[in-house]
C-alpha cells in the first residue's frame, strides 16, 4: 500500500433501506451520512458502546463520554422513535486491572503483617521502595538520593519541568512532562512520610504513613511478589473489578444515564473470545508465536484486499499509540511478530497473570478482541452504531474493525482468496469528543483527574454537566472555561433551576425570579386553578399576542427538528429552546396586566418539558409524547416539597408548617388595629381578619380568637377524618393560597392609605417580614406584582431562597457598614475643621518662620530678613483668607452656644 493511500480512508458503503431525515457525523467517512438502519422496516437500531475498564473511579472525562452517548441514545429512542438495542461492555480482564489488583493485594497483605510503623520492616521496605521508584522513574536524579535530600535534589535535576518547561528545554511540555511531575509529586509525599517516621514514629500515624507511601510501596511489593499469584486465583482480580463496576453503575445513575439493555463482561465471554480468535487464525489472518500468543496478521489481511485502519489510517505507524494499545504487560522485546504493527488477539500469560485454557496454551484475550467477540455474539455479523471516546479510534476501534471483518469474511465467488471488502461490520461509528480542563485532558495514569463523585459533591450537578455537553456538542472537544460554565448556568437559570446568582443588589430582585420559566408557569397555573376552584371563569383570549406565541412555538419545533436531524446538533437545539422561553417570558410580562392566555403558555411549557426530558435533564424521560407534565418532574422537589405522594403530613404537621405562621401574621394585624384604634383603617383590618377566619372554615381551618390578648389558636380538623396528606405542592397550596390572599389585602389596604395613616408602614414591614422569613423557610416565594394583582405563589428550593435572603442581608449589611463609615468620616472631618478654626487668622503666621508682618498678620519678611516674594505673598494671603472664614465660623458657633 502506498504512503498516500495509507493516509486516506477506504470507501464506505451506504446501507440500503428506510432513509430518514437524520444525518450523523460518521467517523468512517469523517462527514455526515444519512442514517439508514439495518432493519428493513427502519424501526430497530443495534448499538454497541465501549464501556469502562473497571480498575479505578470514573472521572469527568468519562462523564463526558457516557452523558453524551446517553443524550444521543435518548434522541434516537424518544425523539426519532427508534427501538434501540443498546449493548455495553465491561472490561474486567486487562493489563491495568492485573497490575492494580496485584498491587492492592500485596499492599493489603503487607499492612496486615506490619500494621504499625514502629515495626522496622515498614521503614526498611519503604526506603527500598523509594530507591526503586526513583531509579525507575527519575533517571536524572543522582543515584542513591536519600529521602531527606530528595526535595532539594529533585528541584535541581528537574527544575525546567517543575517551572513549566520541557525535559529537553525545547518545545512545549506534553504527556512526558506530566508523567515526570506526577512521579516527582509521588516521591515528594513518600519522602516526607519517611523522613517524619525516621525522626519520630509518633509524629505520623500509621494510616497517614501508608497513605503517603502507598503508591511506591505497592509497586515495589508487586515487583517482588507479583509472579507468585496463581493464574487461576481469579478472586484477587474480581475483587477489584466488581468493586469498581458497582462504583461505575452508581455514577451512571447519579448522572441520570440510562442503563444498558445488555451488559457484556469479558470474564463471562472467555470461550467466545477463544472461538473468535480461532476462526480468524483459520481464515488466515492471524498466527501463533512461540510463546503461545496469537497476533493479527495485518499484511495478510491487506494482501487479501482488505483495508486496515479504516478510521485513522494516518496513525497506523504511530509507535506510541501502537504500544499503548498492546498494554503495559506486553513483552517489550523477544516477541516474534511478523510486523511491529501486528496486535495481540490472545496473550500468553506470564507468571502472576490470570489465564484460561486455549488451543495455544494458557492465556487471556487481547484488549481489542474482547469487544469484537462479545458484540458479535450479541448483535451478529453487523451493527448499526458503534460508539466510544475519540481517544479509542486508533488503534482500539480500528483493530476491532479489522479483526471483526477478518472473522466474518467469506470467500468471494470464483476467487480463492478471502476478502471482507463487501462486509461492513459497523455502518456508523460515533466518537465522543474530549473534555479538557485548563488545557489538559484527564488521565487516570497521570492522576490529574477529578472523579465524578467529587465533581457532583463539590462543583457540579448532573443536570449542569449535561447542559455543558448539550451546549458543547457531542463530537466536539470541550474546554471547560469560566465562560462555558457561566453560559451553562445562564441557560439552566433561564429554564428555572439556579437561583444562586440572581441578586446583584441589596434589594429583592423579583425580575430575576420571573425569568425562571418553569417556576413562573407553574405558579400561574396554580393561580388559575385557584380561580376555578372559587367558581369563577378564566378569560381565554386569543388576540394577536396569543396567535404570535403559538406561531413562535411552531417555528421553534421546526428549528429544533432541523437541528437534531443535522447530526444531533444539540447546541443549536438548546439555543432554540432558550429563544422560545425568552419570547414566552416576554409574553407573560406584557400580558399579566391585561389578560394572560395561559393556553399558549401551557403549550410552550409542555413542549419544552418534553424536549428537556428527552435530553435527560430530568430524572426520568418524558417519553416521546411528553404528556401534560410541566417542569423538571419528579426528582426536582422544590421548597422541601416533592411531588404528590413523595412523603406524608399529619394534620398537626400541616398546622405547624403552614397555619401557625398564618395565624401569627393575622394576630399581628389585629394587634396593630387595636393599638391604632383611632386609625381610619383599623376597623377595616379587623373586618378582613374576621372574614378570613370565616372563609378558612371551607378548608377545615379554624381560628379561635382570644380577647383582650388578640391571640388566636389555630386548628386543622379535616371533615373526612383524614389522618395523612401528601407532602406536596398541592397540599401546600390549599393553605398557602388563603394566607397569600390575606396578606395581599393587608398590603393593598396599606398602599392605598400610605399617605394618610402611620399604621400603613408597620403593615408593609410585617408583610415583607412574613414573605422573607416565614415563607422563605418553607421554600415558598411570593412574587408581589403591580397594578393591584395578587402575589404569585412560587415553589422554590428552600436552600436557594435562604441563600438568596442571606446574600441580600449580607449586601444590606455591607451597605449599612459603608454608610456608617462615611458618616463617621464626615464627623471626623467636621471635628478637624472646627478644631482648625480655633486659631485666629491674625495669629496663624506669627511664628519663628517669619520676622515681620503687616497689620493683618500676613508675613512681609522671613526669619532671615528676606522680603517675601510676590508669588509667595499671594499664596500666604489665600491661606490667610481661608483661615479667616474658618475662624469666623468657629466664633459664630461659640457665640451660639457650641
Amino acid at each position: 500500500m502506498s504512503a498516500a493511500a495509507s493516509r486516506q480512508q477506504p470507501p464506505w458503503h451506504a446501507p440500503s433501506g428506510v432513509m430518514s431525515r437524520l444525518t450523523v457525523y460518521n467517523s468512517l467517512t469523517r462527514t455526515k451520512n444519512h442514517f439508514v438502519p439495518l432493519d428493513p422496516r427502519g424501526k430497530e437500531v443495534t448499538w454497541y458502546c465501549c464501556g469502562p475498564t473497571v480498575y479505578d473511579a470514573g472521572h469527568l472525562g468519562h462523564a463526558r463520554n457516557y452523558i453524551s452517548t446517553d443524550i444521543l441514545r435518548r434522541l434516537m429512542r424518544d425523539y426519532f422513535g427508534y427501538d434501540v438495542l443498546f449493548v455495553m461492555n465491561i472490561t474486567d480482564v486487562d493489563d491495568k486491572i492485573i497490575v492494580r489488583a496485584r498491587q492492592e493485594h500485596f499492599l493489603a497483605e503487607f499492612r496486615q503483617k506490619h500494621s504499625c510503623i514502629t515495626d522496622p520492616a515498614v521503614l526498611n521496605t519503604a526506603l527500598s521502595a523509594f530507591h526503586a521508584y526513583t531509579g525507575r522513574n527519575l533517571p536524572l536524579l543522582e543515584k542513591g538520593t536519600q529521602p531527606d535530600s530528595y526535595e532539594k535534589e529533585s528541584k535541581r535535576a528537574y527544575s525546567s519541568v517543575l517551572e513549566g518547561g520541557t525535559i529537553t528545554g525545547q518545545g512545549t511540555p506534553g504527556e512526558n512532562e506530566a508523567k515526570l511531575k506526577m512521579h516527582i509529586k509521588t516521591l515528594s509525599s513518600a519522602s516526607r512520610a519517611i523522613v517524619m517516621a525516621k525522626k519520630d514514629t509518633s509524629s505520623i500515624s500509621d494510616d497517614e504513613f501508608y497513605g503517603l507511601t502507598g503508591d511506591i510501596l505497592q509497586q515495589y511489593l508487586d515487583s517482588l511478589y507479583g509472579s507468585s499469584i496463581d493464574p487461576e486465583e481469579y478472586g484477587i482480580f474480581a475483587k477489584l473489578t466488581q468493586h469498581w463496576e458497582r462504583h461505575f453503575n452508581e455514577d451512571l445513575r447519579s448522572l441520570n444515564c440510562l442503563p444498558p439493555d445488555i451488559v457484556t463482561r469479558v470474564s463471562e465471554y472467555i470461550p467466545e473470545n477463544v472461538a473468535f480468535v480461532e476462526r480468524i487464525v483459520n481464515n488466515g489472518f492471524a498466527y501463533k508465536t512461540p510463546d503461545g500468543s496469537v497476533y493479527f496478521d495485518i499484511k495478510a489481511f491487506e494482501a487479501a484486499g482488505n483495508n486496515y485502519a479504516r478510521l485513522e489510517p494516518w496513525n497506523r505507524n504511530d509507535k506510541e499509540l501502537l504500544a499503548d494499545g498492546e498494554g503495559s504487560l506486553a513483552k517489550k522485546s523477544g516477541v516474534e511478530k511478523r510486523s511491529d504493527a501486528d496486535f495481540a488477539l490472545w496473550k500468553s500469560s506470564k507468571p502472576g497473570e490470570p489465564s484460561w485454557p486455549s488451543p495455544w496454551g494458557r492465556g487471556r484475550p487481547g484488549w481489542h478482541i474482547e469487544c469484537s467477540a462479545m458484540s458479535s455474539k450479541v448483535l451478529g455479523r453487523q451493527m448499526d452504531i458503534h460508539s466510544g471516546g475519540i481517544d479509542l479510534a486508533f488503534p482500539h476501534h480500528d483493530n476491532e474493525i479489522a479483526q471483526s471483518e477478518a472473522y466474518w469474511t467469506e470467500s468471494t465467488p470464483n476467487c480463492t482468496s478471502k476478502s471482507s471488502q463487501n462486509h461492513q461490520w459497523v455502518n456508523y461509528f460515533l466518537h465522543m469528543g474530549h473534555l479538557s480542563i485548563s488545557g489538559s485532558k484527564m488521565s487516570k495514569s497521570l492522576k490529574n483527574f477529578t472523579t465524578i463523585r467529587t465533581a457532583l459533591e463539590k462543583q457540579w450537578t448532573a443536570r449542569g454537566l449535561r447542559i455543558v455537553f448539550l451546549m458543547g456538542g457531542w463530537k466536539e472537544r470541550i474546554e471547560v472555561t469560566d465562560d462555558v460554565v457561566s453560559a451553562a448556568r445562564a441557560w439552566e437559570a433561564t429554564v428555572n433551576v439556579s437561583f444562586t446568582s440572581h441578586l446583584r443588589t441589596g434589594k429583592r430582585n423579583t425580575d430575576s425570579f420571573n425569568k425562571k420559566f418553569f417556576t413562573n408557569v407553574g405558579a400561574l397555573i396554580a393561580e388559575q386553578e385557584g380561580t376555578l376552584e372559587s367558581g369563577a371563569l378564566i378569560p381565554q383570549p386569543f388576540r394577536e399576542e396569543e396567535h404570535q406565541l403559538w406561531e413562535q412555538l411552531r417555528e421553534a419545533k421546526a428549528k429544533l427538528d432541523d437541528a437534531l436531524c443535522d447530526s444531533f446538533n444539540t447546541p443549536a437545539a438548546m439555543g432554540t429552546l432558550s429563544d422560545l422561553i425568552s419570547k414566552a417570558n416576554i409574553y407573560i410580562s406584557t400580558s399579566q396586566k391585561t389578560h394572560l392566555g395561559l393556553a399558549a403558555i401551557k403549550g410552550v411549557a409542555r413542549w419544552v418539558t418534553r424536549i428537556v426530558g428527552i435530553f435527560g435533564l430530568v430524572a426520568s424521560s418524558a417519553g416521546p409524547d411528553g404528556g401534560d407534565r410541566i417542569g423538571w418532574g419528579s426528582g426536582s422537589s422544590v421548597g422541601g416539597l416533592g411531588q404528590d405522594g413523595a412523603g406524608s403530613l399529619t394534620p398537626r404537621d400541616i398546622t405547624h408548617r403552614y397555619l401557625q405562621p398564618f395565624s401569627t401574621f393575622r394576630d399581628k394585624m389585629r394587634k396593630l388595629a387595636a393599638f391604632h384604634k383611632d386609625s381610619p383603617i383599623a376597623l377595616e383590618i379587623l373586618k378582613i381578619c374576621d372574614t378570613t377566619r370565616e372563609d378558612l372554615r371551607a378548608v377545615d381551618v379554624y381560628f379561635e380568637d382570644q380577647f383582650p390578648s388578640h391571640r388566636s389558636y389555630v386548628r386543622f380538623v379535616p371533615k373526612d377524618g383524614a389522618k395523612v396528606f401528601p407532602d406536596s405542592q398541592t397540599t401546600a397550596l390549599r393553605f398557602v393560597r388563603p394566607f397569600s390572599v390575606f396578606r395581599d389585602k393587608m398590603r393593598q389596604l396599606a398602599i392605598k392609605n400610605s399617605k394618610s395613616d402611620a399604621i400603613t408602614k408597620e403593615i408593609l414591614l410585617e408583610c415583607d417580614s412574613v414573605r422573607d422569613n416565614d415563607l422563605t423557610n418553607l421554600g415558598i416565594y411570593l412574587d408581589d406584582r403591580d397594578a393591584g394583582q395578587p402575589a404569585l405563589i412560587k415553589f422554590v428550593p428552600r436552600e436557594q431562597l435562604v441563600a438568596d435572603r442571606e446574600e441580600r442581608l449580607t449586601k444590606a449589611a455591607e451597605v449599612a457598614r459603608k454608610k456608617e463609615e462615611a458618616r463617621l468620616e464626615r464627623e471626623r472631618l467636621e471635628r478637624e475643621k472646627v478644631e482648625k478654626g480655633r486659631l485666629s487668622h491674625l495669629e496663624m503666621f506669627r511664628t519663628s518662620e517669619y520676622k515681620e508682618w503687616d497689620e493683618e498678620g500676613i508675613p512681609i519678611r522671613d526669619a532671615g530678613g528676606e522680603e517675601i516674594t510676590k508669588s509667595r505673598g499671594k499664596k500666604l494671603r489665600k491661606d490667610w483668607e481661608r483661615q479667616k472664614r474658618l475662624h469666623e465660623e468657629w466664633l459664630k458657633r461659640e457665640s451660639d452656644g457650641g
